[in-house]
């Protein structure tokens, strides 16, 4: 059984992986039910079915595959928090010019009765970079 800090480090592949296939399934799996995700500008984002919904429009539009340099893991108990350099590709689905958002994001874990941790708060503070070269 891996320890606590490879079982985030996978949760956050898996997350990645999920994201950039569209699996919307797999990556409500990895969340609380009561997760809440800070964006600059916009309110917060209060539970799973919120994000199912806002994940669902969004990949009507674009295709999202992101990459991650996690920076800091730390556990206390049950729970864990996680920063980590995110970037992020945003294709369009009807074409166009990718847009690329880098920055810093700290996550809150909670590990579950059954062992697996989930994210609990996520604050995204990526920001637009310019649309990278052919």
């Amino acid at each position: 059984m891996p320890d606590d800090k490879q079982q985030i480090r996978d949760l956050i592949a898996t997350w990645l992986r999920a994201t950039a296939a569209g699996d919307l399934p797999q990556i409500l799996k990895l969340m609380a039910e009561d997760v809440v995700f800070l964006l600059p500008g916009q309110p917060p984002m209060r539970g799973r079915d919120a994000f199912a919904a806002g994940f669902a429009a969004a990949s009507q539009r674009v295709r999202i595959e992101g990459t991650s340099d996690v920076q800091e893991i730390e556990i206390a108990g049950d729970w864990a928090y996680c920063w980590n350099r995110l970037t992020v590709k945003v294709t369009p689905v009807s074409g166009g010019s990718p847009q690329l958002r880098t920055g810093y994001t700290l996550t809150i874990l909670r590990k579950q009765p059954d062992g697996n941790w989930v994210v609990a708060r996520d604050a995204n503070m990526l920001t637009a970079e310019a649309s990278p070269s052919a």
